[in-house]
């Protein structure tokens, strides 16, 4: 029986990669001159802190490292970032947390809308972070990855171990 798994995954490297590209651009760009500018991430890799001298700074900031992270094939939806907060000193910060796995309420999510899609012997199931797809054709699972890739879901979605 033909099965394939739905997940949620970030490359890692490649965070780390935009954003240490995205602190070189900050430290040699004009506009960025005499703010203080930084780019963290912690040690996990899954909270990045954006600190600036203003709120503007802060856009312009938050666009250059998504322009980093579109460049290197990290899709914008693994950001969910979090308000703009007062620093000391008048300074702004924001802290963007990084989505990866498929959680327990987008996984019945994810299965809701498979079976609302009716096709015959297809089934599916939660599997820790992860969510396992039957069916008894393989033209009915591609559907499904059609289907899903076409929804707008606010997580990124790998389609892995595809199996005839």
């Amino acid at each position: 029986m033909p099965t394939f798994d739905i997940v949620s995954e970030i490359n890692m490297q490649e965070v780390k990669n935009a954003v240490d590209q995205a602190s070189r651009e900050v430290s040699t760009r004009f506009d960025f001159k005499d703010t203080n500018s930084s780019i963290d991430l912690d040690e996990k890799g899954m909270v990045m802190t954006l600190e600036t001298a203003s709120e503007d700074r802060m856009f312009a900031l938050r666009q250059l490292l998504e322009e980093k992270l579109v460049k290197r094939s990290v899709s914008l939806k693994t950001l969910d970032p979090g308000k703009v907060e007062e620093a000391s000193g008048g300074r702004a910060r924001q802290r963007i947390t990084l989505k990866a796995g498929v959680s327990s309420d987008m996984a019945k999510k994810l299965n809701t809308s498979i079976k609302d899609m009716k096709l015959k012997g297809v089934q599916s199931q939660t599997q820790g972070d992860q969510v396992r797809v039957t069916g008894k054709k393989r033209d009915d699972l591609q559907a499904v990855i059609t289907a899903l890739k076409d929804a707008d879901l606010d997580l990124p979605l790998q389609f892995q171990n595809f199996r005839d």
